[in-house]
């Protein structure tokens, strides 16, 4: 990889949100490879109402480590939740999603953070098939769900990305801080996507390894998921403006001499 940072984003800026329900046995492991992170300012780990010992050994790693924080919900809200409540309590110029379950690899983080650290990127999205790197061989029938709501999602945004429910994601604070998330369950991908889609920020991937899960380990999401998601395409894209996905629109004037333009659809946005 190529050393070619900039001063856009200086060493100790970027926010880590874990989001984590039912993770005891990862979330120790987990934090414990993101302490060694490259730029590490913090990691917010938010417990959505964990029903084992998630949110003590949250609470432990708090206590080890300064970097570390430990939110809850009272409830179970789901992960779009989470990740609302973490990034609001982001500082980072820099802020990535890291699930809990050891599906996507800390030691790679640094590679998906890059293009913003170079002054290149706005947004990076982790692709599980940009180039096919370490990925273990599960579900067939979500390979194809999950290509199919790429493409569907392409052809709204008119970005061609390769992996749009991936679970790494990587934003400029100002972008995701801003962002009104409304979405619930794992709607966040398809959300976000939209998003930073109307913003025609510069938007990059780059590839990653995958090690995913079996239900039996815990994997969560199931085919309602994937139904609930091809509304959010459509609620997203067609019925939701440019100023209602954002409380203020990021000034991303600093980066327009390198920022990709995306044409935008021509439909005509009705939700205020």
């Amino acid at each position: 990889m190529q050393d070619q940072r900039t001063d856009s984003a200086a060493p100790s800026t970027l926010s880590i949100v874990v989001p984590a329900f039912n993770e005891e046995a990862t979330l120790a492991r987990v934090v414990e490879k993101l302490i060694h992170v490259p730029y590490l300012f913090e990691i917010v780990i938010v417990d959505d109402c964990s029903t084992d010992r998630t949110l003590e050994i949250a609470r432990q790693l708090a206590a080890r480590y300064p970097q570390v924080r430990a939110l809850t919900h009272e409830r179970n809200r789901g992960k779009t939740d989470a990740l609302r409540t973490g990034f609001a309590e982001t500082r980072g110029d820099i802020v990535i999603v890291q699930d809990a379950d050891l599906e996507y690899d800390p030691s790679e983080m640094i590679e998906v953070i890059q293009p913003i650290v170079n002054g290149v990127a706005d947004v990076v999205f982790g692709s599980r098939f940009l180039v096919r790197k370490a990925a273990r061989v599960l579900y067939f029938y979500h390979y194809i769900a999950n290509k199919s709501l790429t493409f569907f999602s392409n052809l709204l945004t008119n970005i061609n990305l390769s992996d749009v429910e991936t679970g790494y994601k990587a934003f400029r604070g100002e972008i995701i801080r801003n962002m009104v998330i409304t979405s619930k369950g794992f709607g966040f991908e398809i959300e976000v996507t939209a998003k930073v889609a109307k913003l025609g920020c510069a938007i990059f991937e780059v590839p990653i390894s995958y090690y995913g899960r079996t239900y039996e380990q815990g994997k969560k999401i199931g085919m309602t998921d994937g139904i609930a998601a091809i509304w959010y395409i459509l609620r997203y894209n067609w019925l939701t403006s440019l100023a209602a996905s954002y409380r203020t629109i990021p000034d991303l004037g600093a980066q327009d001499s390198e920022r990709v333009s995306h044409a935008r659809p021509t439909h005509a946005p009705i939700e205020s």
